[in-house]
């Protein structure tokens, strides 16, 4: 079992920048690909990047590439989404999530444990 806890989430100018962490329980942390997530208000949760075990290998969703950073310290059992430039449509509540897949995936369904949550709220 991985149990997930994500912050870092609040209230931004757009244009502005903020990081999400993500801690992970568990001694195999590094064992797993990590995604985040999100999803806005009356729509569905949508892909946003996700990092393989080692670190080695990004891949982000088209509506956030070149603003964002997808990282993990594995001996800090965190991975982080550094987001930048941000616009009012990046609102939603974001979700980390973690795979045994250790490739990085991004279909939610690959997944198997999920974080509660953090809510980023973007203003213009």
């Amino acid at each position: 079992q991985v149990q997930l806890v994500e912050s870092g989430g609040g209230l931004v100018q757009a244009g502005g920048s903020l990081r999400l962490s993500c801690a992970a329980s568990g001694r195999t942390f590094s064992s797993y690909a990590m995604g985040w997530f999100r999803q806005a208000p009356g729509k569905e949760r949508e892909f946003v990047g996700t990092i393989n075990w080692n670190g080695g290998r990004t891949v982000y969703a088209d509506s956030v590439k070149g603003r964002s950073t997808i990282s993990r310290d594995n001996a800090k059992n965190t991975v982080y989404l550094q987001m930048n430039s941000l616009k009012p449509e990046d609102t939603a509540v974001y979700y980390c999530a973690a795979t045994t897949v250790m490739g990085p995936q991004v279909v939610a369904a690959f997944y198997n444990y999920w974080g509660q949550g953090t809510q980023v709220t973007v203003s213009s």
